[in-house]
């Protein structure tokens, strides 16, 4: 059971698709409503499916009963073919990630200029189960953020925990 990650990863690795030239279908995995299991109820990650050359996100975490955090994010090819991830937490202005590898269902995005984080990680490790994961230096340290989800219906989300 302890190699099950190694294993994984290396299958990964073995199906990663080079980064160029890679249209935003191929990120159709990542489609759908996800609970997040880091905040309260009605903390989700919702993705649209590919249309149009893109795929629109949008998330929002809560934390005694209020939005806490909530980001803006689409995934989409740049001029020279690369996919980008280009999120907009909190309203900021937006920052570019481009594509370092794509796999079945796991997708590498970097910018080593952003200050923090300067890798972004999707991975779905089962058809119900999302990670997402930011990492990179923070002040001269190597830090990594982990983020659970799982699959649930994008009906009951729009219903909100308070609005049944």
């Amino acid at each position: 059971m302890r190699f099950l990650p190694i294993a994984f990863c290396a299958l990964a690795a073995l199906t990663a698709l080079p980064a160029v030239g890679q249209p935003v279908e191929k990120m159709a995995w990542l489609a759908g409503c996800w609970q997040g299991h880091f905040g309260e109820p009605g903390t989700v990650e919702q993705w649209l499916a590919p249309a149009g050359g893109t795929m629109l996100g949008m998330s929002r975490t809560i934390k005694q009963g209020k939005t806490a955090e909530y980001e803006f994010m689409h995934i989409r090819q740049l001029p020279e073919g690369v996919l980008a991830f280009v999120p907009q937490p909190n309203g900021r202005p937006p920052t570019v990630f481009r594509l370092l590898r794509l796999g079945e269902s796991d997708a590498l995005f970097e910018n080593p200029e952003h200050d923090f984080p300067q890798r972004i990680h999707y991975a779905r490790p089962a058809e119900s189960r999302l990670v997402a994961s930011i990492e990179g230096m923070r002040n001269g340290t190597m830090r990594r953020v982990e983020f659970a989800f799982s699959r649930v219906s994008c009906d009951a989300q729009a219903a909100g925990p308070g609005n049944k």
